[in-house]
């Protein structure tokens, strides 16, 4: 039975109830882990509260703000976890931005500071949480990152997150090679398009949507629900064997050749 009771994860990336992030703390949640929850802060507080509301029913029992791109905030955040929980079982990594104009048009118009922001923060903060982890993880641990077919595939408007989630996939297998010694795991779930905050920048994400539903084996794209199970069990005993890997949970269609 997949359960996760007494284990201490980590949860970054939530914005709204549309996040996958979102799906994901709740099973593993359902599953028994003790839940820490990040945010990223703004001057109003306004994402504090709105998530702090949304993830109220999960009673996390830490909750902190972590800007990846503030390495004080990175170091703080860990701190806590130190000092409150003394150890971390699960790490979930789902962070991810490049500016809307770089997300369209022609991708070898991107811009210098658009490809450094878009791999900083989708893909170094991995590396940079992970390496934040390890010393906590010293019973070994699971992390698990979010990536998508734009990193193997060119996907229309996908542009430069293309290249970030190619560097997070390599990162994976970089640092699973690394921490597989310490018993710590490191995988990605390359999910299918899903209506999100995130994927709202990018430019016919409705289209492609409607794409996967008339040709994916399940003709159908997936759920919030769906990633979070594949990720409660990534996160488990029953996949003690598994790191390193690209588990895509996509309703098939990265199997289709047209």
């Amino acid at each position: 039975m997949l359960d996760l009771t007494g284990k201490n994860a980590l949860v970054t990336g939530i914005a709204n109830n549309r996040s996958i992030a979102w799906g994901i703390a709740q099973q593993l949640h359902k599953a028994g882990a003790n839940l820490g929850i990040t945010y990223l802060s703004d001057e109003k507080g306004k994402i504090e509260k709105k998530v702090a509301e949304l993830v109220g029913p999960l009673n996390p029992t830490l909750f902190l703000p972590c800007d990846v791109q503030n390495d004080e905030e990175v170091k703080s955040t860990f701190e806590t976890i130190r000092e409150k929980w003394g150890s971390l079982d699960i790490l979930i990594h789902c962070l991810a931005f490049a500016n809307k104009d770089d997300l369209s048009g022609d991708f070898s118009q991107t811009s210098r500071e658009g490809f450094r922001t878009a791999l900083d923060v989708s893909t170094y903060s991995l590396v940079q949480l992970a390496g934040a982890a390890k010393p906590l993880m010293n019973a070994g641990g699971s992390i698990v990152t979010l990536s998508y077919l734009g990193a193997v595939r060119a996907v229309p408007n996908y542009n430069v997150m293309g290249v970030a989630k190619a560097g997070l996939e390599a990162s994976v297998r970089y640092l699973a090679a690394e921490l597989g010694s310490a018993n710590i795991r490191v995988n990605a779930i390359s999910a299918g398009p899903i209506r999100t905050l995130a994927s709202s920048a990018v430019g016919g994400i409705l289209d492609m949507i409607h794409h996967v539903e008339q040709v994916a084996p399940l003709r159908r794209t997936v759920t919030q629900i769906e990633v979070g199970n594949a990720a409660a069990f990534l996160c488990s005993d029953l996949a003690s064997g598994i790191t390193g890997q690209v588990l895509y949970v996509d309703a098939g269609y990265e199997i289709m050749g047209m």
